[in-house]
């Protein structure tokens, strides 16, 4: 693969806060030859995977901390990352699952070192680089599609070895992240005593802010690894089950797609999220296919096909599931379109409590538009626990 000029690396002071620190030059290096030069600010380490670009302006704590981007650089496209202090009540689960984080600018806006992006990029061994170009990179992925790359370790600026790393990061498609996001053993949220519906949770990669909306309902939670078989996800005393965003190709997941399956058939209600709903549109027989770019960012628009209702919709994800494969007799059909692309954003069963979402009901970052899924899934439960 051709090599590209490597533009000169902007100023370290110019490109990173100096209340942050630096650790020099490094490279951002694509498969297909492009280098953008930067300033490495996150672990000093080297690190590959598929690139995606994130629109939202605030969040980027939400983003690194989401399981769904496990595997992906994360190329922010707002020119200014750092603004905001961490919360660590908005993380969205115990670590950073990201490969890397690219930007423009990174910024710090708070004095303690603890509540800065930096520290938590740091303390999880991801690399970051700041000074990109991130306006070029995004329209280069727009017009080629989703490209593997690398971030080399500080000090690292060789193009030629950088590339050839880039070329060497496994496909995405080949590899398997839910099992390295899934938690190993299964865990409540909530008391008996309280009296709310149970809902379980099937965790392919489980973001925080899903519990927490379940939890401000009444719901009481049960957390489920991802290997969980169908007799524990639909006993007895379960009145909902939910099918949690993640990573990775649900075409790979197929002990999750035979689960789908008996749930569908159980007819108890069912809410798939993201990889959930994908994986229910396969157990419904449909087919999925990878997006050229994805969609990432808090800003989708989705349009409900029965209200025509138009939400802004935070979203993560690579894969999409095929309206025209749905079979008619799956009892399932299309209930909310991208009106970016018209891809599926949602499925909606005709006789059953059950309905998916391919974006982020539950924010984190927002938009907070599409939270009425939980209110309809929650009324879903409690009528089944009155049965």
């Amino acid at each position: 693969m051709m090599v590209t000029d490597v533009l000169p690396t902007a100023p370290p002071e110019t490109v990173v806060d100096a209340r942050i620190g630096h650790h020099g030059p490094s490279l951002l290096a694509l498969a297909d030859g492009r280098v953008f030069p930067g300033v490495a600010f996150g672990a000093p380490l080297e690190a590959g995977g598929d690139l995606v670009v994130n629109t939202s302006q605030t969040g980027y704590q939400e983003v690194c901390t989401d399981p769904s981007y496990a595997g992906q650089l994360v190329v922010m496209t707002y020119p200014l990352i750092g603004n905001h202090g961490r919360l660590l009540d908005d993380d969205q689960s115990v670590r950073p699952w990201l490969r890397g984080l690219i930007v423009a600018n990174a910024t710090a806006a708070v004095a303690d070192d603890g509540r800065q992006l930096a520290t938590l990029l740091r303390s999880a061994g991801i690399p970051a680089i700041a000074g990109v170009d991130t306006r070029a990179l995004a329209r280069h992925l727009r017009a080629n599609g989703s490209i593997r790359a690398v971030i080399t370790r500080p000090g690292e600026v060789d193009a030629a070895s950088a590339v050839d790393a880039a070329e060497a990061v496994p496909r995405w498609e080949d590899q398997d992240f839910v099992s390295q996001v899934s938690i190993e053993a299964a865990r409540d949220e909530g008391e008996p005593s309280e009296g709310g519906p149970l809902v379980a949770i099937v965790d392919l990669g489980l973001k925080a802010n899903i519990v927490r909306s379940l939890r401000r309902r009444s719901a009481r939670v049960r957390i489920l690894p991802y290997t969980v078989g169908a007799a524990e996800a639909l006993a007895p005393d379960i009145d909902g089950l939910i099918l949690s965003p993640g990573p990775g190709d649900p075409a790979r997941l197929r002990p999750q797609v035979d689960l789908a399956r008996a749930a569908i058939e159980d007819g108890r209600p069912l809410l798939g999220i993201c990889l959930g709903h994908q994986i229910v549109g396969r157990a419904a027989g449909a087919e999925t296919r990878r997006l050229r770019f994805g969609h990432h960012g808090a800003n989708h628009p989705v349009r409900d096909v029965d209200s025509g209702t138009v939400q802004v919709t935070a979203q993560n994800h690579e894969v999409q599931v095929l309206g025209d494969t749905l079979p008619r007799q799956s009892g399932f059909r299309v209930s909310q379109v991208n009106l970016n692309d018209g891809s599926v954003e949602g499925l909606r069963h005709v006789e059953l409590p059950i309905e998916t979402v391919q974006y982020h009901p539950e924010g984190g970052p927002g938009p907070l538009d599409a939270l009425a899924v939980f209110d309809r899934f929650v009324a879903a439960a409690v009528a089944q626990r009155r049965q």
